[in-house]
């Protein structure tokens, strides 16, 4: 009799937790509500990012990535019924990680893109933590304040390596700035000054970038310096403070051929169309044509800008062409990628998929260009289809006068273009 009890007992007990279990396995997870600081893990390099969450269901929770003055915001979502998962929007990767018995978030930064041998990158974040890399009461005081401009020399075996440029704010131990290369800028950064060595960390849906250095005893260059890509490259640099450091002229860098005054290309749309800038639709308009890839952040920058002006701009006898490069040489991939873009910034003028997204197929493609040194790259076409301006690269509203001086001419030479008479209108039919 007693074993028969026993026996109820334990299957009772054991019904209850598979009961329990079940209810665990099924229930919703969340991320608190409030600010957050994250890990990643870059080789042995821990790089720090902060996010915020609002939200207090699933469906109404957006994360929103901190990054000195600025926000990016998510959609959080769960899958298997136990994992959270943030699409990085128009970037074919995603943050995918549980809550663990302590209440952090662990997990992967993770390609999406079928295929992609690129690395995940194991993260941990915990929720009421706002400093990025030192506590308040931790920090040591700076040796010096570095604000201002920076020469910025890669170390590589490659002679062609190109240097870069640093501007830099710094506010007792805080620092933000921003590193501007040929192919654009790595958005504003973040971190801070701790005596003679610095350290900086950006993470805005993208691969998440890292630098750090040691300030010399001279106080104007700098050694040991390293910048992580995250998923991609580590490079070695030294640097110079130096007001007047510059960037390559972006519009020198790439150029058309000797013998050429136009393009000309045919890449399907989004339907699978092949669409030619010799199209009838493009005839006596001026053209914008720009080179991009959903994988870069300059890219989806520059759209930023370049989609509204679009539509803004319309009906003044311009039109617009995105050809999109994309991780996989697949038009359907690329009619998913292309089309998150399309629809996440509400673009109204064609977009094409060029290809796989290599410089070298790029310029093969585009066989009147010098060569394709950036992604992205714009090129503006006069209403008789000869080319007039080819900008490598972007620069973002945090390069600040940089930004400002590439809107300006922007507008200042799109204006121009398209108060220039269409030659294929005919003056006989004007009264």
């Amino acid at each position: 009799m007693k074993n028969k009890i026993l026996k109820g007992a334990c299957q009772a007990s054991l019904l209850t937790l598979s009961l329990l279990s079940s209810a665990w396995a099924t229930e919703t997870p969340t991320l608190k509500e409030g600010k957050w600081r994250g890990e990643f893990k870059v080789n042995e390099t821990r790089l720090p990012f902060n996010f915020e969450v609002k939200g207090k269901n699933l469906a109404s929770t957006t994360l929103t990535l901190l990054n000195g003055s600025r926000r990016d915001d998510f959609k959080v979502t769960a899958i298997g019924g136990d994992s959270i998962f943030v699409k990085m929007n128009t970037y074919d990767a995603a943050l995918v990680g549980k809550i663990d018995e302590n209440g952090a978030f662990r997990g992967v930064y993770k390609s999406l893109v079928p295929n992609f041998r690129g690395n995940s990158l194991p993260f941990v974040a915990e929720h009421g933590k706002t400093y990025r890399f030192v506590e308040p009461e931790k920090n040591v005081r700076p040796v010096t304040n570095i604000s201002g401009k920076w020469n910025v020399k890669i170390i590589s075996k490659d002679p062609n390596a190109a240097n870069s440029v640093a501007q830099l704010e710094q506010k007792g131990n805080k620092l933000t700035g921003v590193l501007m290369t040929v192919v654009g800028d790595t958005r504003e950064l973040e971190g801070t000054i701790q005596g003679n060595e610095f350290q900086l960390s950006g993470f805005t849906g993208p691969s998440p970038v890292a630098i750090r250095g040691k300030i010399n005893e001279d106080l104007k260059t700098i050694s040991d310096g390293e910048i992580s890509f995250g998923i991609y490259i580590t490079q070695k640099f030294e640097a110079v403070k130096d007001k007047n450091a510059e960037l390559p002229d972006p519009y020198k860098l790439t150029f058309l051929k000797e013998g050429y005054k136009k393009l000309d290309f045919t890449f399907p749309d989004l339907t699978g169309k092949s669409v030619s800038l010799s199209d009838n639709k493009y005839k006596g308009k001026v053209v914008i044509v720009e080179i991009i890839g959903t994988w870069c952040p300059n890219c989806t920058d520059q759209t930023r800008f370049l989609a509204p002006w679009y539509k803004a701009n319309k009906q003044r006898g311009v039109e617009a062409i995105a050809i999109g490069f994309e991780q996989k040489d697949d038009l359907e991939y690329a009619k998913y990628t292309l089309g998150k873009l399309r629809d996440f910034f509400g673009i109204e003028y064609d977009i094409l998929f060029g290809g796989i997204a290599d410089k070298k197929v790029a310029t093969e493609k585009l066989a009147a260009l010098n060569r394709m040194a950036a992604f992205p790259t714009t090129i503006i076409i006069d209403r008789k289809g000869d080319v007039r301006e080819i900008y490598t690269g972007y620069t973002g509203e945090v390069t600040g006068k940089y930004f400002k001086d590439y809107t300006k001419k922007f507008n200042k030479v799109l204006d121009e273009l398209i108060a220039e008479p269409n030659p294929y209108e005919s003056t006989s039919s004007i009264k």
